[in-house]
Parts: structure tokens; C-alpha cells; sequence
């Protein structure tokens, strides 16, 4: 009896398997366990010093985001060279200009009103998997760039309210922050925007105060201090998520040559395809 293989189906590209509902990896404990973070609901806040392997959590959740269907990617780095394999595949990318930084986070903003209105439209408080829309992940690499370098004073004080109003409405309606910054300060990190980051990752750092900055007063106090991760231990942080206690974790290694076949790989993904008439992709439009 012969047996008749079923030819391909047309039109149906290889894609990703992900969600950014999903739990992400990033790394393991100090038992050797697996950590995995809920980023969808929550904003993560990244700091400590020059080195530390603060880069290393920024770009496994740059990888997870590129990877996860109907997810979007606005990318902050002055630097340019921290987040730019991702570039490609951004909606935005925003190197040292902080005029375009405000622009994008005003824009944002909208998108982030509009969502509100049609959630309270839809009797709804959170956005949810089945309601069709993308995330949009909003990730700034050296935050201390944006806020006490680039551009005038007014300026710079224009973006930190931008990027505090962002931060307090992203969560429920799918619009999540990571920020991360090398400068663990009370100019850079000020208690008011801190607080509204539910995960918070201290790497190394050089005093009490300053891990203090980022996990929040007291900790260190408590024994939880990032100033007793070993110099040469890179990768190394305390992770406080909401309503527990930091633990020590070991972020996961990405190399180069990691990061930029990921890359690769998602751009193929998301190469494009046929689009149906009257689609839109400008993220304008994704509330």
C-alpha cells in the first residue's frame, strides 16, 4: 500500500513560538535553578557598575522579545553598540538624540492613552493574550544618557516625566519598560521612579548606598547588598521581585556571535509576508 505525503502548505512561513506573556529565562539561582521573570505586567529596572553583566540580562530580554510573535521593540542606546544588533528589528531605535528620545516616548504615551480608552470601552482593567494586540517593549540602555547628559537641562527633565509616565501606565496595557543604567544615583534613579519598577536587578556595585538606590532602603542593612558581589563574578545580581526578597542570581551569557544569529533568525521570522488590504503596521495604530 502506498503511502501519499501531504505536499507543504503554501503561504505558511516558519515563525516564532513565543509570547511575551510568557515567563522569560534569564538565568539561574544560587542553587542552580532555573529563573524565569513575568516581564509582560511588570517593569524591570537594571543597575549597577561598569562590567557588572548588566548587558547580559538586557539582551536575553531583547532576544525573547524579537522571537515572541505580535511583539514590538522601541530601543533606547546612546551608545549605540549595547542594543544595535537589535536595530533592524525595532520599530524605533533611538541612539544619542534626545529630541527624537522625547518624541518617541510622547508617541508612546499616546498609544498607551488610546489602549486605556478602548480597555475601559471593553469593561476590561488588563490587556490579555486573545485581544489581538501587540506588545510594544520599551528598552533604555545608559537611562543616565538621556537624563543628566544629551540635550539641555529642560529637556532632560522633560524626558524623565515622559519616561515616569510611561513606566506608571505601560503594565496593564501591554506596554512594558526595561531601563538600565551603570550610574546607580539618586540623580539617575530617584525614589518616584524606581518604586514603579515591580523587578528590580542589582549588580555589582561599589557601595551600600548604592545597591540601596536600586533594590530599595534598608536591604542593604538586611545582608542583601550588590557590593559584596565579587568584581571578576560578572553576571552576578540580587533580583528583587514584587513583594519578595532579593536573591542572588547569575544572569544567562549571551556572546556576539549569540546575539547577532538570534538577530538573524528573527529577522527571517518576521520577514515579510502578503499583507491584507487595509492592515497597518505603524505602531501608532496598534491601540
Amino acid at each position: 500500500m502506498s503511502t501519499t505525503v501531504p505536499a507543504p502548505v503554501a503561504g505558511v512561513p516558519v515563525g516564532p513560538g513565543l509570547s511575551m506573556f510568557d515567563p522569560i529565562f534569564i538565568g539561574i539561582d544560587e542553587f542552580g535553578q532555573p529563573v524565569y521573570l513575568d516581564v509582560i505586567y511588570r517593569n524591570i529596572l537594571i543597575a549597577g557598575e561598569p562590567g557588572g553583566g548588566k548587558s547580559g540580562l538586557v539582551n536575553n530580554i531583547c532576544g525573547h522579545g524579537v522571537l515572541c510573535d505580535n511583539t514590538r521593540l522601541v530601543l533606547f542606546d546612546a551608545k549605540l553598540v549595547e542594543l544595535g544588533p537589535w536595530r533592524d528589528l525595532a520599530d524605533a531605535f533611538i541612539g544619542p538624540d534626545i529630541d527624537q528620545g522625547i518624541d518617541v516616548l510622547r508617541r508612546l504615551l499616546v498609544v498607551a492613552t488610546n489602549r486605556y480608552t478602548w480597555l475601559l470601552a471593553n469593561r476590561r482593567r488588563k490587556l490579555a493574550p486573545g485581544d489581538g494586540m501587540s506588545v510594544i517593549v520599551t528598552i533604555i540602555d545608559e537611562l543616565a544618557m538621556y537624563s543628566t547628559v544629551l540635550g539641555t537641562k529642560p529637556q532632560q527633565e522633560e524626558f524623565s516625566a515622559l519616561l515616569r509616565g510611561l513606566v506608571s501606565l505601560g503594565r496593564a496595557c501591554g506596554m512594558p519598560v526595561v531601563a538600565a543604567t551603570q550610574r546607580p544615583s539618586w540623580d539617575i534613579i530617584p525614589a518616584s521612579l524606581r518604586d514603579l519598577f515591580g523587578y528590580r536587578a542589582a549588580f555589582r556595585c561599589t557601595s551600600l548606598n548604592s545597591s540601596n538606590i536600586i533594590l530599595g532602603q534598608g536591604w542593604a542593612e538586611q545582608g542583601y547588598t550588590a557590593s559584596d558581589i565579587s568584581p571578576t563574578n560578572q553576571g552576578a545580581a540580587y533580583l528583587l521581585a514584587e513583594g519578595g526578597v532579593p536573591r542572588r542570581i547569575k544572569a544567562a551569557y549571551l556572546s556576539d556571535t549569540d546575539i547577532y544569529n538570534i538577530a538573524d533568525y528573527a529577522a527571517w521570522t518576521r520577514r515579510p509576508t502578503s499583507t491584507p488590504a487595509g492592515d497597518t503596521t505603524g505602531w501608532e495604530m496598534a491601540a
